[in-house]
């Protein structure tokens, strides 16, 4: 999820929070594309595709370690502006500008939230993941509890999210601004942008994707800067914005009601716990459950941070990425209520007519805030530069949905059914996972143009918000509690996902009036605010779990070397050298090596494939480079040599010097947040 989205959710405050389309009507202003901004959206298409490549023939892309966690070799910096770009989607950079348009600061929480959430990744959980040897968050929850159920929910569950929530709004909103800019067919500019996208994710693996997510991040931020200084510019800076923001009312509004103001509180962060849109009790509390989903026990970021080289690199790019979130409130979330001061009977517009002639959705047009932005003041040559700085929001998030995707797919439900699958056939497998996710994604998005395009955002955070908390409070009474059993973790999960379904349903079933219009909806609806509600989801949760622990046997202290916050730095039990299924999927993949298998992120060139002649068809070459595979004989490890290389790659000691340099940045970055809080509070 993105979390900057999230505010766009359901029962925030009505119509306000509705997140829209990008109008047909609205853009029609007679600004087309220069042949200068042309060039510069085709040199960039060309410079990614060339990283891509670059960082694609530098990878270790024939093992799963290299393929799917970059071979373990990542440093701080890409790591930390890959967090960035891996949430910062197209879909944020209009649904935040929207939200800001229409209720202001507020949804800056959404984002600063975040930089709390990447410190205790750093130094919480990912400590933990490594201590424990894992690839994916599923494989985790399986070492901790045993059995399967618990896996193959956590797999499927994520995957669903990923293809119905982040993928498709990502896709629809990023090609609604192409469409929008470059006058192409919805169609034809999606399966370009994910045919490209494709591309190096299948050939690159985790390497390609944050190689490309770094370039990307410097392009996006800067970018979007350019834009926030020519807004600025534009309204007479920050006390200007305040002014003309107040002031922002369209011409046409609805009799008897209030909808067409803005709010009185849009330049407070923490609001009204009972009446506010953005409560802030939900805000700072309810928010970070949703927020410990998204940062701590989702595939798509925890991956990036797993690739590191060691702890230390891990935590550096949670304090770079915890930087870069600070960002979005002024280029994003500002520009969009600069958007609202300067085009108010559009951006502003409450009349449902009105609305639906501008952008096509009766509830509002605050999405089109950032489009309207950068279509109306972007200079020539730069606006070629801010349709390519929405291509790379869009392209990032996708690269590294689909990466997660396939990696999950591959370690978590391939090899359920196939236990005894080789390397190699894992490499293809995640790969063509790719092009099924693609295809998928192209087929879902009539369906998000037919569902009035702008309530899908309201969806996606119902399904979020209604989903997550329960994981969250799963991880962490996994890490933080070693009484913990499989039965009482399965069933409280189950407990959650039936309690968030019933509101999920409620609030498919019962939809947000637009303005003027009786509310209807059910005062669990009407007056219990989503954020709110995923506190109350997560502690019942966490409730049911710790009952039906204590009421079932616990887990023997000796299986949990490792595993849990209060045993990461004990030493391998024997019974997890013994079992051979502790070291992740290894003796199933390459059990034709021994009992103990070859380690699963070793960056020994291994491949399957036996150079059988000594010239090979360009055609053989071209498709084992693609799927790999190296045709090369696979290097064969002792067993002292498989421990030592284990024993590497799940150690969290730390240099002293670099652990205490990444502490002070964490302190000075909390330092910067608090104030930054206090300040717009």
């Amino acid at each position: 999820m993105s979390m900057g989205l999230a505010a766009v959710g359901p029962g925030a405050s009505g119509h306000r929070d509705r997140a829209e389309t990008v109008p047909r009507s609205a853009m029609d202003s007679g600004v087309s594309l220069h042949a200068y901004d042309i060039t510069v959206v085709v040199i960039y298409f060309v410079f990614v595709i060339a990283v891509g490549i670059w960082s694609s023939f530098r990878a270790s892309r024939g093992t799963i370690g290299g393929y799917f966690l970059a071979g373990r070799s990542m440093t701080w910096w890409p790591i930390g502006a890959s967090l960035m770009s891996s949430n910062v989607g197209s879909g944020l950079f209009i649904g935040l500008a929207g939200t800001g348009a229409a209720g202001g600061l507020a949804v800056g929480g959404f984002e600063w939230n975040a930089t709390w959430l990447l410190l205790a990744l750093g130094w919480i959980f990912i400590p933990v993941y490594i201590a424990a040897g894992v690839v994916t968050m599923p494989q985790y929850l399986k070492k901790r509890f045993g059995g399967q159920r618990i896996q193959v929910y956590m797999s499927v569950l994520s995957l669903i999210l990923y293809i119905f929530t982040k993928i498709s709004t990502d896709i629809f909103s990023g090609a609604l601004f192409i469409q929008m800019a470059l006058g192409w067919n919805l169609y034809l500019s999606t399966v370009i942008l994910l045919v490209v996208t494709a591309i190096y994710t299948i050939a690159g693996g985790l390497t390609a994707v944050i190689y490309t997510d770094a370039l990307q991040t410097v392009i996006m931020v800067g970018g979007a800067l350019v834009l926030m200084f020519l807004g600025f510019q534009e309204v007479g800076w920050y006390s200007g914005l305040e002014e003309q923001y107040r002031q922002a009312i369209p011409n046409v509004t609805v009799p008897n009601t209030t909808c067409h103001l803005p709010r009185p509180d849009a330049f407070h962060m923490l609001r009204d716990p009972v009446s506010g849109d953005i409560p802030w009790p939900g805000l700072i509390f309810g928010l970070t459950v949703l927020a410990t989903w998204c940062w701590c026990t989702d595939q798509v970021i925890v991956q990036r941070s797993l690739s590191a080289k060691n702890l230390s690199h891990a935590k550096g790019g949670s304090v770079l990425g915890g930087y870069l979130k600070i960002f979005p409130m002024f280029f994003i979330i500002m520009p969009g209520m600069i958007s609202r001061a300067l085009y108010p009977d559009e951006v502003g517009c409450v009349d449902p007519d009105i609305c639906q002639r501008i952008c096509g959705a009766r509830v509002g047009c605050s999405n089109i805030a950032y489009p309207k932005l950068v279509m109306a003041l972007m200079p020539i040559g730069l606006r070629g530069l801010m349709i390519a700085v929405i291509m790379a929001a869009l392209m990032s998030s996708l690269t590294s949905i689909f990466n997660s995707s396939s990696t999950l797919f591959a370690i978590d439900v391939w090899l359920r059914f196939r236990k005894k699958a080789t390397e190699q056939e894992l490499m293809v497998v995640g790969r063509v996972f790719v092009v099924f996710l693609v295809v998928i994604s192209i087929l879902w998005i009539p369906i998000i143009q037919s569902s009035n395009s702008g309530q899908l955002f309201d969806y996606i955070q119902s399904v979020t918000s209604y989903l997550a908390p329960p994981i969250t409070a799963l991880f962490l009474l996994a890490i933080f509690c070693r009484r913990v059993t499989e039965p009482g973790a399965f069933w409280g999960l189950m407990f959650g996902l039936g309690v968030g379904l019933v509101r999920m349903f409620l609030e498919f079933f019962y939809q947000a009036p637009a303005c003027g219009e009786v509310d209807r909806r059910p005062a669990v609806l009407r007056d219990f605010h989503y954020l709110y509600f995923a506190l109350v989801l997560c502690g019942l949760t966490a409730i049911v779990i710790i009952i039906i622990s204590f009421c079932t046997t616990p887990i023997p202290e000796e299986k949990l070397a490792r595993l849990t916050w209060w045993t990461r730095n004990h030493p391998h039990s024997k019974l997890e050298k013994d079992d051979p299924e502790s070291i992740p999927g290894i003796s199933q993949k390459l059990s034709r090596e021994g009992p103990a298998g070859g380690d699963m992120l070793e960056n020994c060139n291994q491949s399957q494939e036996q150079a059988a002649a000594p010239r090979r068809a360009w055609r053989t070459i071209l498709w084992d480079w693609f799927c790999g595979l190296s045709g090369a004989p696979e290097q064969m490890l002792s067993q002292e040599e498989k421990a030592a290389l284990e024993q590497k790659l799940t150690s969290i000691e730390e240099e002293p010097l670099w652990r205490n340099i990444c502490n002070i940045n964490a302190i000075l970055l909390l330092i910067i947040n608090v104030f930054l809080w206090g300040y717009f509070a």
